[in-house]
């Protein structure tokens, strides 16, 4: 094959990329548009305009896909789009402009505390080392911080959220900011508390289990099937001693649904009954009435049935009389 002058040009050239690509948006970009990033750090380089069609035709990929990819990375500071066109971003002037910048508001004190505090240092060394493999992009630097504020997590915490995450192969930042915020909303703030909601976590979970076995659901429960029990366990504070008289109350029901059973346990919440005891007086209380009212219809019954069975009788009476009259004056008539 012969090489041109333009292919001789293209083989000793070199399209650099910074390390900040890799390290802070790789993993947050779709395969798609990462061919579209890279080619169009390769056109900006040689200065040449970027073009849907040819992009379309040189990556072998739709006109829409190549209008979306180009929306997602302008929206993610990737490319800007100018007048002329579009021009790609230059990645560590924008990072090094997010970090410096919102400490231009933080007063000297602040600043100084922050650098001073060496407890958070090996926190965030640490988590580079072990999690990062000692390259963590330097905007995780800025999230840490902003977490260790926002949730006034201890340390221990924090490297628990990441190992946390890490376990799951989920370490990217929309994942551990939202197990972040559920942490942060159970007031988790120290070791201890974590302890304590793990424990409560592993007990819903096997109170999960167990429910989905009593009733027959091999396949597991559903998202909203879950909420139902998170809801009588979290927030009604019930224990498999509570919930299963209510599962056993659907034994003579058919299709009895997550709903007819949180309608139960929900009644006996609103009736202010915390242990199984007050459930079994409830119960039992509701039996008597029951039986009471229908000892009650069927004396009503019975007296509503003698008594149309006296006014009917009244009535054969009245008619025989005055038929009987009726044959005695016409015999003493004869």
């Amino acid at each position: 094959m012969k090489v041109e002058q333009n292919d001789k040009q293209l083989l000793f050239s070199e399209t650099i990329i910074p390390d900040i690509f890799f390290a802070e948006y790789l993993s947050q970009i779709p395969g798609d548009y990462v061919k579209m990033y890279l080619y169009m750090v390769f056109l900006s380089k040689y200065k040449k305009d970027i073009k849907v069609n040819d992009m379309s035709k040189k990556l072998s990929l739709p006109v829409k896909t190549i209008n979306d990819g180009i929306k997602f990375l302008e929206d993610n500071k990737l490319i800007l789009k100018k007048t002329t066109g579009f021009i790609v971003t230059d990645l560590q002037e924008l990072t090094l402009n997010n970090l410096y910048k919102p400490n231009l508001t933080q007063s000297k004190e602040t600043v100084e505390q922050i650098s001073k505090n060496k407890a958070r240092a090996k926190v965030i060394e640490h988590i580079n080392n072990m999690y990062f493999q000692g390259i963590m992009g330097p905007t995780w630097y800025n999230d840490i911080d902003l977490w260790f504020k926002k949730y006034n997590f201890d340390e221990q915490v924090m490297i628990a959220l990441f190992d946390y995450c890490y376990k799951r192969s989920a370490l990217h930042k929309n994942y551990v900011q939202a197990v972040a915020e559920v942490w942060g909303a159970n007031k988790i703030q120290t070791w201890n508390d974590l302890d304590i909601y793990d424990q409560k976590q592993e007990k819903l979970n096997k109170m999960k289990n167990m429910i989905a076995k009593k009733l027959g659901k091999h396949n597991g429960l559903t998202q909203y099937e879950e909420a139902y029990i998170e809801n009588w366990v979290l927030d009604f504070g019930y224990d498999m001693n509570i919930i299963e008289k209510a599962l056993k109350r659907t034994t003579f029901k058919q299709n009895a649904t997550f709903e007819y059973i949180n309608n139960i346990i929900s009644d006996w919440h609103e009736r202010n009954l915390k242990t199984p005891d007050e459930v079994d007086a409830f119960l039992e209380q509701r039996k008597k009435q029951s039986k009471d009212i229908q000892e009650m219809k069927s004396k009503v019954a019975k007296a509503n049935y003698e008594q149309r069975q006296y006014n009917n009788l009244d009535f054969l009476y009245a008619n025989v009389t005055d038929d009987s009259t009726l044959i005695n004056d016409k015999k003493g008539d004869n």
